[in-house]
């Protein structure tokens, strides 16, 4: 399986996310961690809470839209693995971020950037179980 680096893309992207997390702490003093965004969207505490959450969450499903109304085609995805182990990465990430008061986003984009010693702990403890688990499905099980 061969990875695809895209330094441009990756630069506008990270761009993109950086400074919709200091928007939205200057905005509202809210760190932009998915899972607290999602959990709030599902059990908002407020009206106030679920209009900005929903309107973040509308603007990350419509990105592929203002994409395709740019470019004229859909941006491409692949998803080089089968549902079974979609489904048991998405529950391995659900249990993670809940041992691990947090996500990548609110940790390794928010949390890192505040100098938080908890939010570094968990972003050095997700890339080394990332680059094990790469490891492991590439050349242990040869995925």
């Amino acid at each position: 399986m061969e990875t695809a680096f895209t330094p441009i893309q990756a630069l506008i992207g990270g761009s993109l996310i950086g400074l919709s997390a200091v928007l939205l702490m200057w905005a509202r003093g809210r760190i932009m961690g998915a899972t607290g965004v999602m959990a709030g969207l599902i059990w908002p505490e407020n009206r106030d809470a679920f209009m900005w959450r929903a309107a973040l969450v509308l603007g990350m499903v419509t990105a592929p839209a203002l994409y395709l109304l740019a470019t004229g085609a859909m941006p491409p995805v692949q998803v080089p693995v089968s549902t079974p182990m979609l489904i048991a990465g998405g529950l391995l990430v659900g249990l993670g971020v809940s041992y691990g008061g947090g996500c990548t986003s609110g940790h390794g984009v928010c949390g890192m950037a505040r100098l938080s010693p908890r939010s570094i702990v968990a972003t050095l403890s997700f890339m080394a179980a990332t680059g094990v688990t790469v490891f492991v499905v590439r050349h242990v099980i040869g995925g």
